[in-house]
């Protein structure tokens, strides 16, 4: 990895970030707040809430087995791929390297910060080839993104690849694990010891069943999360959102029950689909979702729509021609889908 210094964009690091009332505040315990200009009724909603979220962090570190000044929480995994653009690539000039087909957020990030966008695809078993990732950076990459569990393909990547790329760049990796909790392969964060240009992105959306609340993490070394923290909105996470989490990590055994059952049903949904004639293949997954190639992907879906059953339609994605991505919902909601399917199915 080169220097940290020769990596961040120049005005990032000679920032002066903004500082917040509750930025300021340290030391001994108070009970009257006449710092931020706050509203004194309506608690404790009038309050500003923790600007680093230090509650909320001190109970995730030990569960992902990283120190709080390893955690960024952002507005969901978007605001901290966003400011990874925002803290390394300078617009018009550093570019970025994504694995494809994959996330669509990567390539949004990067046409809004005005860097450019090099594409690796994946070979025909959707899996990486580290060779052809290194050999697409140049002086001017900074960032390499890979998704594993990847989406829309579901599959794992090959963690050696994996790891061919970050001890093989110079810059800073990306691995998206937002789907790792229905994966049987261990988390990367345990290898940020070890790879400092690392960094390895989480959420609550999936396995803990929070998308409504929008919260994200990225874990990596601290000297990186502190350029994060640098960049971001002073109160970026907001009071309702850090006591919702609270309250789910609280519950961490019922979460990993549902973890438990979605991949259960995933492997019953699997069975399920093959047994249609319109479905031609259903791609391996690791992940809360199927990617699966069916007979004409526009009409089987046009069709599940009238039945009231809403999946993904991703025929028009590069490398997933003719597929569907179907997230696995609950044993009633998957036979729903394989009832509609079996009629719509008759008419294509």
């Amino acid at each position: 990895m080169k220097e940290l210094k020769q990596l961040v964009r120049r005005t990032i690091w000679e920032l002066k970030p903004y500082s917040s009332a509750r930025d300021e505040y340290s030391g001994c315990e108070a009970s009257v707040f006449l710092d931020a200009n706050e509203n004194p009724y309506n608690a404790p909603y009038n309050r500003y809430p923790d600007p680093l979220q230090r509650e909320l962090k001190g109970v995730i570190g030990p569960i992902k087995g990283v120190s709080e000044e390893q955690i960024f929480l952002g507005n969901g995994s978007d605001e901290a791929i966003d400011l990874l653009f925002r803290v390394f690539c300078e617009p018009g000039v550093d570019e970025v390297v994504a694995v494809e087909p994959t996330y669509g957020m990567y390539q949004v990030c990067a046409a809004v910060n005005g860097v450019a966008y090099r594409q690796v695809w994946l070979n025909d078993a959707f899996q990486l080839d580290a060779s052809k990732v290194l050999a697409a950076t140049t002086e001017r990459t900074k960032l390499v993104f890979i998704c594993s569990p990847n989406n829309p393909t579901g599959n794992d990547l090959d963690r050696r690849e994996i790891e061919r790329v970050i001890a093989g760049f110079e810059g800073v990796v990306v691995l998206d694990e937002a789907y790792g909790d229905f994966s049987e392969v261990p988390s990367f964060c345990a290898e940020l010891g070890r790879y400092p240009n690392l960094v390895v992105l989480q959420t609550f959306s999936k396995a803990w069943g929070c998308a409504g609340i929008r919260l994200g993490m990225a874990l990596a070394s601290s000297a990186v999360i502190a350029l994060l923290n640098k960049v971001k909105y002073p109160y970026n996470i907001n009071v309702l959102t850090q006591q919702k989490a609270l309250e789910h990590l609280r519950r961490r055994d019922e979460v990993g029950e549902w973890a438990t059952v979605l991949k259960r049903e995933r492997e019953l949904l699997c069975k399920a689909l093959e047994g249609l004639g319109c479905v031609k293949r259903v791609y391996p997954s690791a992940a809360n979702f199927l990617l699966v190639q069916v007979t004409d992907a526009t009409r089987i879906y046009q069709g599940l729509v009238r039945c009231g059953v809403i999946v993904r339609n991703r025929d028009s994605v590069p490398g997933c021609s003719g597929c569907l991505r179907i997230s696995v919902g609950t044993s009633e909601e998957n036979e729903k889908l394989i009832e509609a399917l079996r009629t719509v199915c008759r008419d294509v």
